[in-house]
């Protein structure tokens, strides 16, 4: 008697592992996600809440208007500043232009380590052994980069609707709706773009430089078309440009929509064919089998670092340096401002007593002190990324001990902190110059480098944080840098909370050149930075490496 063996049912993959990229993508990127959409409904909050407490006169809202209203190195540097004596006005002037930036850091630094720093770490070779195809994989994280956007997008818009509800400040619903999709625009276009540098790049480190090349050619078209009223055409260019065009709550632009759907959308499917054209670990730019040896700075674990950051060190100091540049510009015409209005209060709470450019300059090199802080807690992320990867461990299995390696990452941060602290004094003197702000150079050099230490104890912060809980070391950073920024901003805008600018970093220099630098403080800070760089060390030296 005949035996029938019934044939396996031959099904597709099911649901659950056509989505698993998608689904792992987004539930890494639900933390950061959440972060930043609180950050980006807090900018737009405390903008708005700032502009009531500050400028409470027609008058002054007025006269505000008049002065930054038609300064083009205003609006190279923030944007047109458009109805300045409107609460709106101000609202979408005074955050549009930082979150735009800080939006897109984050969508390029995310796509770049979840695609191709998940890919060099060697994670997604399991993902794509079996049907799942790389340029599927790719496909799926880019949904997953989507949800992030969209979560970032609605924590945004129920923190600006919830603020514009007040009396005060009456932001309808509708145009929250528009101003939370144009502030989380630019974190969508460079989740695309760094997709798309994912696929070209053959590291995350090479990557995610490219992506930044992108962004500081935005940067730079969207500035010069800003400034020069006869290059204005060159905005439409820029991504970041199109960005700005939305023109939230001041004049919306809705059409500018279509540009930034359409370079998204030709971004992430240029990566996904892209993924489909080469192998696991490799890359369409493919890197050169030989080459000529460079050996320049190799001479040990700081060189090395020093070498490996030089992009990220060079772009930082620029930025920074063009960013006091024109500020000091807009220095003297913006310190008349000061005199006999209620922002002379304010100046005075954030120790910036007086008024003129000295006054206006002091609370702008705190605004420059936590530029500088963010600059110390990126670039110690990637030591950490480093470890996460699996990277350092080529360096600590040969002659080169932890403490070595770890001096050198330490010192080479520092170096460059205390570069960009320097350009920012020497560049903010040379736009201030130019105005005869009266501002003197070693006046401004004091106050550049016055601006170090809190970058400084920020850093050492993270060392004392990846001595003892390596996987939250660049969280821990975030939250001393964003604490101190918020307590800052409220406790010097409301006079009731004094207890919040006792708690900030940055109120614990002095704002110079308002005031004359206190450098017994900064020893302080600096002295502290030190021994928890000491007590991470002996951390790390009793603890295992830890990947991701």
């Amino acid at each position: 008697m005949a035996i029938a063996l019934a044939s396996p049912t031959v099904t597709g993959p099911t649901f659950l592992a056509r989505t698993v990229v998608a689904r792992r993508t987004a539930r890494r990127s639900l933390r950061s996600a959440v972060l930043w959409g609180y950050v980006f409904g807090i900018t737009v909050a405390s903008s708005a809440y700032s502009y009531t407490t500050i400028y409470k006169t027609a008058a002054e809202r007025q006269r505000l208007d008049a002065v930054f209203g038609a300064n083009r190195a205003v609006a190279a540097l923030f944007g047109p500043a458009v109805h300045l004596d409107t609460v709106p006005g101000f609202t979408a002037y005074k955050s549009s232009m930082a979150v735009m930036i800080i939006g897109a850091v984050w969508g390029l630094m995310h796509s770049t380590r979840l695609l191709r720093g998940e890919e060099d770490a060697g994670r997604w070779d399991l993902l794509v052994s079996g049907e799942t195809t790389l340029r599927q994989a790719v496909l799926q994280a880019l949904s997953g980069f989507a949800a992030a956007a969209a979560l970032v997008w609605a924590i945004t818009f129920v923190i600006t609707a919830a603020v514009g509800q007040a009396s005060s400040v009456r932001i309808s619903v509708s145009s929250s709706l528009y101003m939370s999709a144009a502030m989380v625009s630019s974190a969508v276009i460079f989740l695309a773009v760094g997709a798309l540098t994912s696929q070209l790049a053959a590291s995350r480190r090479r990557a995610s430089s490219y992506a930044g090349v992108v962004l500081g050619l935005s940067y730079g078209l969207r500035m010069v078309g800003d400034a020069v009223p006869g290059l204005h055409w060159l905005v439409w260019t820029s991504p970041l440009g199109w960005v700005e065009e939305l023109r939230p709550l001041t004049d919306p632009q809705p059409l500018a929509f279509l540009p930034i759907a359409a370079f998204t959308a030709a971004a992430g499917l240029a990566a996904i064919n892209f993924a489909g054209r080469r192998d696991v670990g490799g890359s369409v730019l493919g890197e050169r089998s030989s080459r000529e040896a460079h050996l320049g700075m190799l001479t040990g674990p700081f060189g090395l670092t020093f070498r490996l950051m030089r992009s990220s060190i060079i772009s930082w100091v620029v930025a920074v340096a063009i960013g006091g540049a024109l500020v000091g510009i807009t220095a003297q015409a913006a310190g008349s401002t000061v005199v006999g209005s209620s922002v002379e209060q304010v100046f005075t709470r954030l120790g910036a007593a007086g008024a003129g450019a000295r006054a206006f300059l002091g609370v702008i090199f705190v605004i420059l002190a936590m530029t500088v802080g963010f600059q110390a807690t990126t670039q110690l992320g990637l030591m950490r990324g480093d470890e996460a990867g699996g990277r350092a461990d080529h360096l600590l299995v040969g002659n080169v001990s932890r403490s070595r390696w770890f001096a050198g990452w330490l010192l080479a941060v520092a170096a460059s902190l205390l570069a960009s602290s320097i350009a920012a004094g020497l560049f903010t003197w040379v736009g201030a110059s130019l105005q005869g702000s009266g501002i003197g150079i070693w006046s401004s050099l004091a106050a550049g480098v016055n601006i170090f230490p809190p970058a400084l104890f920020i850093l050492g912060t993270g060392a004392l944080a990846i001595g003892f809980l390596p996987r939250f070391a660049v969280a821990v950073m975030y939250t001393v840098l964003g604490w101190s920024t918020l307590a800052e901003l409220v406790g010097g805008f409301v006079g009731e909370s004094h207890w919040a600018l006792d708690t900030s970093l940055f109120h614990q220099m002095a704002a110079a050149p308002a005031v004359a630098p206190n450098w017994q403080t900064s020893a302080v800070l600096a002295g502290l930075a030190i021994l928890m760089a000491i007590v991470g060390h002996q951390a790390l030296l009793r603890r295992d490496l830890q990947e991701e």
